[in-house]
């Protein structure tokens, strides 16, 4: 395989940005869950502006997290067919 195809294979592989999001979003739930139940009950504000961010993905298609993704790591939404 030509160095060329390499490149391009590799940039097939990243995650599309929805995917990406999804991870962050779960991290931050299941992190806040953690700090809630073992700190404060105040880090489930942090579950709540999860929420809010999906619902502005959903309904305005962009959110501040998947703008800083666009804009900084490049990542694009997924291709539907």
């Amino acid at each position: 395989m030509s160095g060329r195809a390499c490149a391009e294979a590799r940039a097939d592989d990243r995650w599309p940005l929805e995917r990406v999001l999804f991870a962050i979003a779960g991290t931050v739930v299941l992190v806040a869950a953690l700090l809630s139940a073992l700190v404060s009950p105040w880090f489930l504000i942090l579950v709540a502006l999860v929420g809010v961010n999906q619902w502005m993905y959903v309904i305005v298609g962009a959110c501040p997290m998947s703008l800083l993704l666009s804009h900084f790591f490049d990542l694009r939404k997924a291709v539907t067919r």
